[in-house]
């Protein structure tokens, strides 16, 4: 290995530990709110709506952070495609670790009153980011053959944030006694996450421009006018391939919280073990269809992903409603485990489909979109069909449905495993879903 592969062997590397630990911080984030919309934030930010109202409201806020992503994509991905990944990143990182960090100072409702809730919003549409960014770090220094592998190590960042996230939650809860946890100690792991925004800030710092990026090559002067006029059908179908993902991912690890510990009465420290030993087998299934996915494909990859998931959502409730613990803990790591499957081939998937003077962008703004519609939208609408039917049943079907969808989508979109970045184009390199190797 020449002096030159070394380097470029060496900044890979180090773009894959900053992607994963980047998207870990990120993450990390959005279950810290997530677990404590689940456990606290109604009885702290909205004591005075009732029980479901007050959950209702903390998902409600939850979901703002969605709502702001696509606005997010829409700004770093400007400068991030006009004057470079590594500062847009680096900037993006401080935003959301600084805001994360404030959330465990914020007084709440009884200290502010409604300023309180209101405070919360604001720090939330300030969280989140990071993702696009990141992905390209990856796909735009790995090669061909390996982007999918490579990749991997920045879906593996949702898998390690979720399990920071509610182990130290977990610790926290079991060290407090109730009043504690609910009075001040819900506050520590969103403060812990300074720590955390310092280790990937030295990660970031050391980086090099990506070598795909060129600041002199011919672009509008708004990223996301060329990728709305030109690119818009990918990134609605990008949206909607991705969109089951995002459910069947908060639907597991935020809702079925909520609903386990408040519906069917569980302890909420037996739910959380249950999810943290899922969240290992969804580690391990994330590398797997991120590395097949090079040779087999992306595309066919997330078929067989969506339709295990449409599947898993059919029993997920059924077998939590059961409240015996095997079947419950089958439930939920089963779930975590389709996730993995889901996750893995989808940072070099969406790169892959924008070319390099708007790829930040495209990816970015397709990838916040599906966490709109499936992110935000799905605890809210599993908590009002709850409600209404008396169980969870119901809130499988609305996850089969947004299957369907979703392989739709990937049925007209192109195939993007082996190609160069920047050879597919929007939709015309086309492979079957389920047949011949894409790169033959």
């Amino acid at each position: 290995m020449d002096a030159e592969e070394a380097r470029r062997a060496g900044q890979l590397r180090r773009a894959a530990a900053a992607a994963l630990i980047g998207t870990a911080i990120e993450f990390y984030d959005f279950f810290l709110y997530g677990t404590a919309a689940a456990w606290v934030f109604g009885s702290v930010f909205f004591p005075e709506l009732g029980t479901v109202g007050a959950l209702l409201a903390a998902f409600s806020v939850y979901a703002v952070a969605f709502l702001a992503r696509p606005l997010g994509a829409v700004v770093f991905g400007h400068f991030g495609d006009r004057v470079g990944r590594k500062a847009t990143l680096v900037v993006s990182l401080l935003l959301m670790g600084l805001s994360t960090a404030a959330v465990g100072v914020l007084p709440g409702f009884g200290s502010w009153g409604w300023w309180a809730p209101v405070a919360l919003v604001a720090l939330r549409v300030c969280q989140g980011g990071e993702w696009g960014g990141a992905a390209l770090l990856i796909a735009e220094n790995a090669p061909a053959g390996r982007r999918g592998r490579y990749g991997a190590f920045l879906q593996l960042g949702p898998t390690s944030g979720f399990v920071l996230a509610n182990g130290v939650f977990l610790a926290v809860q079991l060290g407090l006694d109730e009043r504690a946890f609910r009075e001040w100690g819900w506050r520590v792991p969103f403060l812990a996450s300074l720590g955390l925004v310092a280790v990937g800030l030295f990660v970031r710092l050391r980086l090099e421009e990506t070598p795909l990026f060129r600041p002199d090559e011919p672009r509008d002067r708004a990223p996301v006018v060329e990728v709305l006029r030109g690119h818009w059908r990918t990134v609605l179908l990008g949206c909607g391939a991705i969109t089951v993902g995002y459910a069947l991912f908060y639907l597991t690890t935020t809702y079925a919280l909520a609903y386990a510990t408040s519906g069917l009465g569980v302890a909420s420290s037996l739910v959380l073990v249950m999810l943290l030993v899922g969240a290992l087998g969804m580690g391990v299934t994330v590398w797997v269809s991120a590395s097949r996915s090079d040779g087999w494909g992306r595309r066919r990859t997330l078929c067989w992903a969506t339709g295990l998931a449409a599947g898993w959502s059919l029993v997920l409730f059924p077998l939590l409603e059961t409240v015996r613990r095997p079947l419950m803990f089958v439930a939920l790591a089963g779930a975590l485990v389709v996730l993995g499957c889901l996750m893995g081939p989808v940072a070099a998937f969406l790169p892959e489909l924008f070319p390099t003077r708007v790829r930040y962008t495209g990816a970015a703004l397709t990838y916040n979109l599906g966490g709109v519609v499936g992110g935000a939208t799905t605890p809210l609408v599993a908590t009002r069909l709850t409600e209404a039917y008396g169980t969870a049943e119901p809130v499988g079907w609305y996850l089969v449905g947004l299957g369907v969808v979703a392989l739709g989508c990937l049925w007209l979109l192109p195939e993007t495993g082996g190609a160069e970045l920047g050879a597919v184009d929007g939709g015309r390199r086309r492979a079957p879903l389920l047949g011949a190797d894409p790169a033959a």
